[in-house]
């Protein structure tokens, strides 16, 4: 397994636009039609990556568990397909649904809007404040396949507890590890 850490795109960069095709309902949705009223996940994740399918059940949990607290979630696919047909719009619909995935999951075709978060590996985490402004981005936890880490999320929810309590956050940020993004050629 290939291990791309975030890029760690600055604190306070407001969240790119983006609009891309949800592959469960097929609608067409933006950053506006996903944010929650306190703030907002968006995961660059994919269907085959070792990394992102050890944290599936966690993330949801965890998007079930704040999207009562006023929490959006989405997740952004932006892997070549032509490479990577396992991480097809077509598969990705399937695997949402097999992994009961509470969040849009929408297809970045053009790669442009990984682009725009400065997105590297699978997964990679970015939660946006009220005003659309970074808060934080990195791990989930510090749990990885096969390293015996118990998965906690404990990270992730941290940055949003701290969201939704209007706390700052000084807990050190540290990056998330996956699989690189599969770039087109």
């Amino acid at each position: 397994m290939a291990r791309t850490p975030s890029n760690m795109l600055p604190l306070g960069t407001k969240a790119p636009y983006f609009e891309l095709i949800d592959t469960v309902s097929g609608k067409l949705l933006d950053i506006e039609s996903v944010k929650g009223k306190k703030g907002t996940v968006v995961m660059f994740i994919c269907n085959h990556c070792p990394f992102v399918i050890h944290i599936n059940e966690k993330i949801v949990n965890i998007a079930n568990a704040y999207s009562q607290k006023g929490i959006g979630f989405v997740a952004i696919s932006s892997n070549d397909v032509v490479n990577y047909p396992q991480d097809s719009p077509e598969k990705m619909k399937i695997h949402a649904k097999e992994n009961n995935y509470p969040f849009p999951y929408l297809y970045d075709e053009t790669q442009e809007i990984a682009k725009a978060y400065d997105a590297a590996c699978t997964p990679d985490f970015y939660v946006f404040n009220e005003d659309q402004q970074l808060a934080y981005r990195g791990q989930l936890d510090s749990s990885r396949p096969e390293n015996g880490i118990p998965l906690t999320g404990e990270d992730l929810r941290h940055a949003l507890d701290c969201l939704i309590e209007n706390k700052e956050n000084t807990k050190l940020q540290k990056p998330s590890i996956g699989c690189n993004i599969k770039w087109k050629s």
